[in-house]
């Protein structure tokens, strides 16, 4: 019968076999705390970083929240601009107790990592296992990152990878104790957390019917799982009016990507941990396993891989199989008989994951992305709420749909179609901002000179007699410029001058993407 390694809290008598090598219980504790304190370390040198994209998420929270339901701009017809429902459910309560959603997102994310983190270092029964899996996670710059990025990533991360090994378990020992629901209940939070959710659980449940095939148990909370599942699909198609979510018809397929550019990044990226997995088919312990997680990966890796989703940054859709190959590799390094031999492997996987993170393309980016935020969109959004117009004149039209329309409050009109139903089925963007006609309009730009177009959008027809009021520049070739009606004009004007002098004191006011900048932000020397 195929196994997968043994735990870390199984008795050494059962596995005379390794008891020599098997890492004491307290060298386990120990690589534990340092694991964890590394994680703490990068969370809190990356905290800074929020994405735009969060802030849609946390907008829908807030009204509904408010009493306005999970929609975009209240009042209107609901739209589904956002893709992870149980994520923004889980923030609006914290709107009540008035905690800052950021917030809420990092230390909901931490606390998902940490428990990868323990699962990684209490899974494999070596020590060289342990450390290829827990410090290759750890130290990998994207899961800081992605930690505090406010979206849904690392649970997500974390559900797929508990179905996983539970699933692993059941080929293991086909009595485990592994409890008849869970695995069904794990595939309708995965399905609620990201709509591709159910494809990385789809073979841990596979297995589990396999497995279990005669447990009626199985098969009914599997059912139980369908009816809700489908239930919530009928709900939100009923109250939206589309089966999938808004983001869906613009995001996917925003350019051909079939020339293999985000498969050889990925596999660049995590080369030794695929080698590892790959290795891992070749051992008869360790074959059935292996290939779970190797169906897992490829199952949440198939939409991006075949498509070029928009804010990919990091490798983010990458990242939510990577816990799972970190264990995969700590299972093909158990099974190596020479201790050196692993332990030179772990480090070799260590050391190449975290050089590829620092190393990735956006690296030196992202890491810079909170602060830069606070500078532009913040500014913005924020100026934009502290202007003392009458209701019906606080409309804005934006391309980057995040912080601006969140912190503002006003009625945003997504003229990219992420949050515009109009625009995501066809309608002309230029013709939708004729007709919503906003009071401010706020235009992405490579300069600080408007471009002729814009998202497909006629920019001089569309600004007409509007000012330009402010300029925010986020990075060096990364602008937001406002123009507004000359009847609210000078009012958005001081009120942008104000908060973007702020915004100039509270930031380091560098542009260069660059690790020296970030070490220097982080101990308060720029």
């Amino acid at each position: 019968m195929l196994t997968v390694p043994r735990r870390a809290d199984t008795p050494r008598s059962e596995d005379p076999e390794l008891e020599d090598r098997e890492p004491t219980r307290r060298r386990r504790t120990v690589l534990l705390v340092a694991a964890l304190a590394a994680l703490a370390a990068g969370v809190w040198a990356c905290w800074s970083v929020t994405v735009d994209d969060a802030y849609i998420t946390y907008r829908y929270s807030a009204n509904l929240a408010h009493g306005f339901g999970p929609t975009w701009n209240p009042g209107q017809d609901p739209v589904e601009g956002f893709t992870n429902f149980t994520w923004m459910l889980w923030h609006a309560p914290w709107v009540w107790l008035g905690v800052p959603l950021p917030v809420v997102s990092k230390l909901t994310a931490a606390a998902c990592a940490a428990v990868i983190v323990w699962v990684l270092v209490t899974e494999p029964r070596t020590r060289s296992g342990a450390v290829v899996a827990a410090g290759s996670f750890v130290l990998f710059l994207p899961t800081w990152v992605h930690v505090d990025s406010g979206l849904e990533t690392a649970p997500f991360a974390l559900v797929v990878l508990r179905a996983v090994v539970l699933a692993a378990r059941l080929l293991s020992d086909r009595s485990a104790a592994v409890r008849s629901w869970e695995i069904p209940a794990l595939l309708l939070l995965a399905g609620t957390l990201r709509p591709d959710g159910v494809l990385g659980v789809a073979p841990a449940l596979l297995v589990l019917l396999w497995v279990r095939r005669r447990d009626r148990a199985v098969w009914l909370w599997t059912a139980a799982a369908g009816v809700v599942g489908v239930g919530y699909l009928a709900g939100r198609w009923a109250y939206y009016g589309h089966l999938l979510p808004n983001t869906f018809y613009v995001k996917v397929g925003v350019e051909a990507a079939t020339d293999g550019r985000w498969i050889q990044l990925t596999a660049a990226t995590l080369l030794p941990l695929l080698a590892f997995a790959v290795a891992a088919l070749f051992r008869a312990r360790t074959a059935a396993p292996a290939a779970l997680v190797l169906a897992s990966c490829t199952a949440l890796w198939i939409i991006p891989a075949l498509s070029a989703p928009a804010m990919d940054y990091l490798s983010r859709f990458a990242w939510h199989g990577f816990p799972l190959l970190c264990l995969a590799a700590a299972w093909a390094l158990d099974t190596v008989e020479l201790r050196r031999v692993a332990a030179a492997a772990a480090g070799v996987g260590v050391v190449w994951t975290a050089a590829a993170g620092f190393l990735a393309p956006d690296a030196r980016t992202l890491v810079h992305y909170g602060d830069d935020l606070r500078r532009a969109h913040i500014a913005i959004g924020l100026a934009l709420a502290d202007t003392d117009l009458p209701a019906d004149r606080r409309t804005v039209a934006v391309s980057d749909a995040g912080a601006i329309p969140y912190f503002s409050g006003w009625t945003a009109t997504d003229y990219i179609g992420l949050n515009d139903e109009r625009i995501a089925h066809g309608a002309s963007p230029t013709e939708v901002l004729l007709a919503d006609d906003p009071a401010v309009l706020v235009v992405t730009s490579s300069s600080p000179e408007p471009p002729s177009a814009s998202w497909r959008t006629d920019l001089p027809r569309v600004l007409g007699d509007r000012e330009l009021v402010g300029v925010a520049q986020m990075r060096p070739e990364y602008f937001q410029l406002v123009f507004a009606k000359p009847d609210v004009a000078g009012e958005v004007r001081a009120s942008l001058d104000r908060r973007l002098a702020e915004a100039r004191e509270v930031t380091d006011t560098r542009l260069d993407p660059g690790y020296t900048r970030w070490v220097e932000r982080l101990f308060g020397t720029s």
